[in-house]
């Protein structure tokens, strides 16, 4: 089995869409480990805030399986195929890591937004603190500690799961 940590985000009534997208991935891959959420500024465009975290599950999946299973929860919660990298969206899962796999095909792992953006490595580095990226060779309780916190805007935010639900 694959330990896999995927980052969520949505700015489209995110409440309900990252509610909707855990459920999915739950189905999928099993009980889910979970970090806070986080409400970060856009990036990339103007746009609304986003809701974002990190999610940590394990599969028996390829990689290409794993991809393509949360393109598939995407579309099913209302994200367009197609649509533009940088714009509001339903619901976005990215594949971060895949146990200590680094590779560009089929998708380039690990991701790069982990070293580039808050709204990733912030919560990736509540969840696995002492969890050593591949490439740089650091904790990312380290990456996130020498992390530029004034490039980007970021703040945790208090969210109560519905009662009855788990991950």
């Amino acid at each position: 089995m694959a330990r896999i940590y995927i980052s969520l985000g949505s700015n489209i009534e995110p409440e309900q869409h990252l509610q909707a997208g855990l459920t999915s991935l739950r189905v999928c891959f099993g009980p889910l480990r979970l970090s806070s959420m986080y409400e970060s500024e856009a990036v990339g465009f103007s746009g609304t805030n986003f809701l974002n975290m990190v999610a940590s599950a394990e599969t028996d999946l390829n990689i290409a399986a794993v991809v393509a299973q949360f393109k598939q929860i995407e579309q099913n919660h209302g994200r367009l195929a197609g649509a533009k990298k940088f714009s509001p969206r339903t619901l976005d899962l990215d594949l971060l890591l895949y146990d200590h796999v680094v590779c560009q095909t089929p998708v380039v792992l690990p991701r790069a937004e982990i070293v580039n953006n808050a709204f990733v490595l912030w919560p990736l580095a509540e969840l696995a603190p002492e969890l050593i990226h591949p490439v740089v060779d650091k904790s990312y309780a380290r990456l996130w500690q020498e992390y530029d916190k004034n490039s980007q805007r970021l703040w945790p935010v208090t969210f109560e799961w519905p009662p009855g639900l788990t991950f």
